[in-house]
């Protein structure tokens, strides 16, 4: 065993298909790992092999075969198989890296936990959801022998509503992979405009997914009387999955001829810096967060930011960002503002690039490897 570089097995067969939620985490963690002294294996379905192989020269991966796309199956080889494998690697340190762990690892366990939502606001979740991360939040503070969060309010939280010793939490922040989320130049933001056909059009955009913590509801109708009457109007575009907040539709129902709204779905990753760099404002107005992440990345592709001081996202905005109140009426008065200040969305935007220059990959690997060694240390 060595504490110093210590031998982790990263359990990757939750990766869904799309490579999204967790998927984007562990690709964009797992090489800094490696760089940051890890001896790494990480355990991936077997379509996932080939893609880690390449992105991962210095890792051994590990496919995993079965129908784990199926989650009731993928649990059941998370209790059974996972522990074999464990037996078979004798890493330092398995690291789950999405709630859920074995019930007998056979040994050192950090767990990350994304977010607290599940007890803050649940209803924002489905009843089964809510209950099943409710469960594995509870049961991962109790075994772990380090717990990963991706921010102070999402520990904090953590603690608050499920209990756990502060000293086994550490925060890793996420990071922003500079060479896909920065500035583009205007022959890039026009062709991602005219593949949401809105060429030559002013737009106020959104990223995620239309679940009920995001606020979408309340963003339609603000940005509704924010640009009611102007003589240009921007487009809202509502980029990201259709999700489940039944609120989403109602909303947009009500939206008065003349503006226009464009939900165009999941854009190609090499769409997104096109598509926050040409967005006049990012509005991002969600009531809860465990990190926020296209909050940075838009601070990364240097969009001027609307969100709200909610959970972890001032912890990731800081200065950089403008904030309203989830409010319809707030997000409108302050979306108006900044439409109507072009100079401060300027100073806005470069303060965000310089800010989101900050959360890197790398320092987040170094959280990491210290959870890692305090798993060792901690081992219960």
């Amino acid at each position: 065993m060595s504490i110093e570089s210590p031998r982790v097995l990263l359990d990757g067969t939750a990766i869904p298909a799309n490579l999204g939620g967790v998927g984007r985490y562990i690709d964009d963690l797992a090489p800094e790992l490696v760089n940051a002294g890890v001896n790494l294996f990480i355990a991936v379905k077997e379509r996932d092999a080939a893609h880690f192989s390449e992105r991962l020269s210095s890792a051994r991966v590990i496919p995993v075969s079965g129908a784990l796309d199926a989650r009731p199956v993928r649990m059941l080889w998370e209790q059974a198989g996972l522990p074999a494998l464990v037996r078979k690697l004798r890493p330092d340190v398995l690291h789950s890296p999405h709630y859920t762990s074995p019930a007998r690892a056979g040994c050192p366990v950090a767990i990350t936990l994304h977010d607290a939502t599940f007890f803050s606001h649940p209803e924002a979740h489905s009843p089964l959801k809510r209950v099943f991360f409710q469960t594995a939040i509870r049961r991962a503070v109790k075994v772990a022998d380090a717990v990963i969060v991706p921010s102070v309010a999402t520990r904090d939280e953590t603690i608050r509503y499920a209990g756990g010793d502060a000293r086994h939490f550490v925060v890793a922040y996420h990071g922003v992979d500079r060479t896909v989320f920065h500035p583009v130049d205007d022959a890039e933001r026009n062709r991602v405009a005219a593949s949401l056909g809105l060429s030559g059009r002013r737009r106020i955009g959104f990223l995620g997914t239309l679940e009920p913590r995001k606020n979408v509801p309340n963003l339609v109708r603000g940005w509704t009387a924010a640009v009611q009457g102007m003589a240009d109007p921007p487009a809202l575009v509502l980029a990201g999955g259709r999700g489940w907040d039944a609120g989403v539709e109602p909303a947009l129902e009500d939206v008065p001829e003349g503006l226009t709204v464009v939900r165009p779905g999941y854009l190609p990753l090499q769409d997104l810096p096109g598509f926050l760099s040409g967005c006049e404002v990012l509005a991002y107005p969600s009531i809860a967060e465990g990190f926020g992440l296209p909050v940075l990345e838009a601070m990364s592709c240097g969009a001027a930011t609307l969100t709200t001081r909610l959970t972890s996202l001032p912890e990731v905005g800081g200065d950089a960002v403008a904030y309203c109140e989830p409010s319809a009426e707030s997000i409108a008065t302050e979306l108006r503002a900044l439409l109507d200040d072009p100079a401060r969305r300027i100073r806005l935007s470069q303060a965000a690039v310089a800010r989101a220059e900050k959360f890197t990959w790398a320092a987040s690997a170094k959280a990491h490897l210290e959870a890692y060694r305090a798993a060792i240390r901690n081992t219960r």
